[in-house]
């Protein structure tokens, strides 16, 4: 499986993004719901604290994909849902940093909405991973 990155301009990968992404050869794909700052129970996370959604909502979507035998490192898709764009700026380099550790820039879209399902969330996060049919230990992603 290859990647490669389509960034007619380098303002987005300099804010850890890239504007799109081919994805080549033999693969599976992984469409992850949206993950937000819930508990393992099922109980929502955090009111009020942005930072702290984010990391727990990054933290699901790697338990996602996990599951499905790959990691951030496959993300080539990302959707950040938000009811409040400005403060989520504030935290973005807690994206941004998971991200760049796991060395990736998946094109991501993000969109302020009124609120989520639960109305104390504040920030979901929807994924798409791409990663080889037969995914080796020593196999480089």
């Amino acid at each position: 499986m290859q990647r490669t990155a389509v960034n007619p301009w380098t303002w987005s990968v300099e804010m850890g993004y890239n504007q799109g992404e081919i994805v080549s050869g033999h693969a599976r794909t992984l469409y992850c719901a949206g993950q937000t700052a819930m508990s393992g129970d099922g109980r929502p996370q955090h009111a009020g604290d942005m930072a702290a959604q984010l990391a727990l909502s990054l933290d699901n979507l790697e338990a996602v994909l996990s599951g499905g035998d790959m990691s951030l490192a496959d993300l080539v898709r990302l959707n950040v849902y938000t009811t409040d764009v400005d403060l989520l700026f504030q935290h973005y380099g807690i994206l941004a940093s998971r991200l760049g550790a796991a060395g990736v820039a998946p094109a991501t879209t993000m969109l302020g909405v009124t609120r989520l399902a639960i109305p104390t969330l504040m920030v979901e996060l929807e994924g798409t991973a791409v990663a080889p049919l037969n995914p080796s230990p020593d196999a480089a992603r």
